[in-house]
């Protein structure tokens, strides 16, 4: 199946039962890795996509896709740090920092990283260190939102178990320290 065919006949038809089933398609994509043609179909709700909910979007989906020549069948959360692609993307993402990876460099730099301005007219602004940057999205292979992880996200366990410790008025319990 061509990838025209992909765009016009399956995902239409993923989408509408995306719908169905309250998930938004965010993607599908036929790409082959090695000797292998994987079929990925991305789906997001407001709260996040649970395995459960991929078990039943796949599921459902199987019979849909029979036409498509493929190999594994995958059905996926886009992730937190999901490529931008449409113009919703970017318009929920103004204001966050993103990274910006072009297909060819501008000022010997591939990769530009900074707040986004938005998009227009296929134009996206960025705010660098540099100050501001444009470019086409037919110059861009990749934005995406940067993730910072920090040592204390990496510790919520910990901080889970203090908090389900903290008596009502939300005193930390006494951990025997002065």
């Amino acid at each position: 199946m061509a990838q025209s065919d992909l765009t016009r006949v399956v995902e239409p038809a993923c989408r509408k039962l995306a719908q169905e089933l309250s998930y938004e398609l965010v993607d599908v994509e036929l790409v082959r890795e090695g000797a292998s043609r994987y079929l990925r179909i991305y789906i997001n709700k407001p709260d996040g996509i649970t395995l459960n909910d991929c078990e039943t979007y796949h599921r459902a989906v199987a019979p849909l896709v029979e036409r498509v020549d493929y190999d594994f069948l995958e059905v996926c959360s886009p992730g937190i740090d999901r490529p931008l692609k449409k113009q919703k993307d970017y318009d929920e993402h103004v204001g966050d920092r993103v990274e910006v990876h072009l297909y060819r460099p501008v000022d010997k730099c591939r990769r530009f990283e900074g707040e986004l301005l938005g998009l227009a007219d296929g134009v996206v602004r960025l705010m660098t260190a540099a100050g501001e940057k444009s470019f086409t999205l037919k110059e861009i292979s990749l934005c995406k939102p940067v993730i910072d992880v920090t040592e204390e996200d990496l510790d919520m366990d910990e901080a889970a178990d203090l908090t389900a410790g903290a008596d009502e008025e939300g005193v930390e319990p006494d951990d025997g320290q002065e």
